[in-house]
């Protein structure tokens, strides 16, 4: 008995010794890898972020040249019919949004909702607006017709996409 309690008096300081090295051995451990992991994740953030504003100033470009007054001012030109106005206008849109589909990566889902949805309204307004007039009339009527339209609609979608863009880039900054 006596020599199980000698052994003992070596065996548990021993132990006590090897459990706190080995606890804080871990937790030493996992403290570098959360700084490892916080560098990291800050690293990308600061390759990220630059990106990210670029996919927003992108998109607010988008939405700012699909906006109807400056679509028309910028692709009416003179000796156009409505028919050709407004196939000259979807394919703008279209094409815009074509430039700016990988764009999609750095924005919440949220908001590339509203952006084709202010897409897909303004060429329904166009749509809509040159239904209702004569192909073979000058572009005078349909360009009139899509910006008094678009004028009377509350609150539309493409105004709606520029508020929800405002407010996620003002959240990366809080």
């Amino acid at each position: 008995m006596t020599g199980i309690l000698e052994i003992s008096k070596y065996i548990l300081p021993s132990l006590v010794v090897f459990a706190t090295a080995y606890f804080v051995t871990k937790a030493f451990f996992k403290r570098d890898e959360q700084k490892r992991k916080q560098e990291i994740f800050l690293n990308n953030q600061k390759e990220i972020t630059p990106i990210r504003l670029q996919a927003y100033e992108r998109l607010i470009i988008f939405l700012e040249r699909i906006h109807p007054e400056s679509l028309i001012v910028r692709e009416n030109v003179v000796g156009l019919n409505n028919q050709q106005l407004q196939q000259k206008l979807v394919a703008a849109i279209r094409t815009e949004f074509e430039h700016n589909l990988s764009q999609q990566m750095y924005v919440s889902g949220e908001l590339w909702k509203h952006i084709k949805a202010a897409k897909e309204n303004i060429i329904q307004l166009i749509n809509s607006e040159a239904s209702q007039l004569i192909p073979t009339d000058s572009s005078l009527g349909l360009s009139k017709a899509v910006i008094e339209s678009h004028m009377q609609i509350q609150n539309p979608e493409i105004d709606k996409s520029i508020s929800t863009l405002k407010n996620e880039v003002s959240s990366i900054w809080k």
